[in-house]
């Protein structure tokens, strides 16, 4: 095994609360319930599961075992298993979490803005025309500088320290405020239409939908950060007594607990309002548009609500960019031997002027997170579930380390060689084409 001379987790709860918030982020707090609303209700959320289980889990499992085996972040783990042409794998890694840390940096300054008016001045009584304000230019472009900095300043702190207290004292606060703000809505007045369309059972059938298996098996990769590295890189400061599959079942429900309590929240607080029809649109402008519309409605409640609820994206969006930035930094110590500060600076600053475009252009935010998810965390999951199938030696010997020789590994093992990289395949055959045209109809 590697040598260690690496930080470590001073806890297994810090190393949880890390890593459930790198999954845990705005795909969470939305995304999921508006795709199970959208997508069979309780159908979609049964499928959603059976994913998290088919694909998520191997690939996460996958991740933990190669990174605490290497003890090295993505490029030095990658080449430790199974030699140098594989350092290319783990470079694509780096490169997933330096694109997207760019400009989710730039949603993350929303979320951060909005919390804070709606604290100091309530939300805008025009939420659309604030949005339209405050999405791009000079405004978007300091609160994406203001939210980076402060990301940097505890990935500059190091593990213990910086990462595993932040998010020891945020993801706690952040279960219980999503929690909190489910039994209020449920109070509402209306409330009950709102769960209806959300868990509606009136569409089992859409489990055979070629488009609702996609979704489902793709929120399912993109919600627990796979593909980009970011767990990889944190069970490299593991202990070799560490039960991983323990860590990447916890892992695994919680993230999906909080996508699904947040569902609890959205839908019963927009029917309660009458805002039913204004849920078509999954893009985030619906997040910061129509909710605002809601909270504005709802008088001096709503701008408590509404605070808190944006409050909670902003934990996690904060932990989810920590995790992101970690990759980067981890890579570049590993690799160039600066030490943990120095690389902070310099991959902070080239990841804050890189996600310039985004904050000035809707459309280049569009077109570089699909090229992030479509082709860097897509592929990447591919071959990462290719490379511990066939090429990594054992991995299941890595994984019995501190749990066990599970019987159940073979078929971990047979996942990772053929389940998940069909699944994935079919995913990326239906989104690449669509990225190609976005990429394409921006240069135009």
């Amino acid at each position: 095994m590697a040598q260690r001379a690496r930080e470590q987790w001073g806890s297994g709860f810090g190393f949880l609360m890390a890593a459930i918030g790198s999954a845990v982020g705005l795909g969470n707090m939305w995304r999921f319930s508006y795709l199970a609303a959208e997508h069979g209700g309780a159908a979609f959320v049964i499928l959603y599961v059976l994913m998290i289980f088919l694909v998520g889990f191997p690939v996460l499992l996958a991740e933990l075992a190669i990174g605490r085996g290497a003890a090295r972040g993505p490029v030095q783990a990658l080449g430790f298993y199974g030699g140098r042409w594989w350092k290319a794998l783990g470079a694509l890694f780096v490169g997933a979490g330096f694109l997207i840390a760019s400009y989710y940096s730039v949603i993350a300054g929303w979320t951060l803005r909005y919390t804070l008016e709606g604290i100091a001045l309530g939300f805008a009584a025009d939420p659309a025309a604030h949005f339209a304000e405050v999405s791009t230019g000079y405004d978007a472009l300091v609160w994406h500088l203001l939210f980076m900095a402060g990301s940097l300043w505890i990935v500059a702190n190091g593990i213990t320290f910086g990462i595993e207290r932040t998010a020891s004292l945020v993801m706690p606060l952040l279960f219980l405020v999503v929690c909190g703000l489910a039994v209020y809505a449920s109070t509402l007045p209306g409330s009950e239409g709102g769960y209806r369309y959300y868990l509606n059972s009136d569409d089992y059938a859409s489990i055979f939908s070629r488009e609702v298996l996609a979704e489902a098996a793709g929120q399912a990769f993109f919600s627990l950060s796979l593909g980009m590295g970011a767990m990889l890189t944190y069970a490299s400061y593991l202990k070799r007594t560490t039960n991983l599959p323990a860590q990447a079942v916890i892992v695994s429900l919680a993230d999906f607990a909080i996508a699904f309590v947040a569902g609890l929240v959205v839908f019963p607080l927009l029917f309660a309002l009458g805002l039913q029809e204004e849920v078509g649109a999954s893009t985030l402008g619906a997040l910061f548009i129509t909710l605002p519309k809601a909270f504005v409605g709802l008088g001096i409640g709503g701008r408590i609500v509404g605070s808190l609820f944006f409050a909670a994206l902003v934990v996690g969006a904060l932990t989810s960019l920590i995790s992101l930035l970690e990759v980067v930094v981890a890579s570049t110590v590993d690799i160039v031997g600066w030490d943990r500060r120095r690389s902070t600076i310099w991959t902070g600053i080239a990841a804050a002027l890189f996600g310039v475009p985004a904050a000035l252009s809707l459309d280049a935010l569009d077109v570089m997170d699909q090229v992030a998810t479509n082709f860097f965390l897509m592929g990447g999951g591919l071959a990462l579930a290719l490379f511990t199938g066939w090429v990594m030696r054992e991995p299941e010997v890595e994984v019995a380390a501190g749990a066990g020789r599970y019987r159940w590994l073979r078929l971990w093992i047979q996942a990772l060689r053929y389940a998940v990289p069909l699944i994935l395949a079919f995913i990326m055959i239906g989104t690449v084409p669509k990225t190609i045209a976005a990429i394409s109809a921006l240069f135009e």
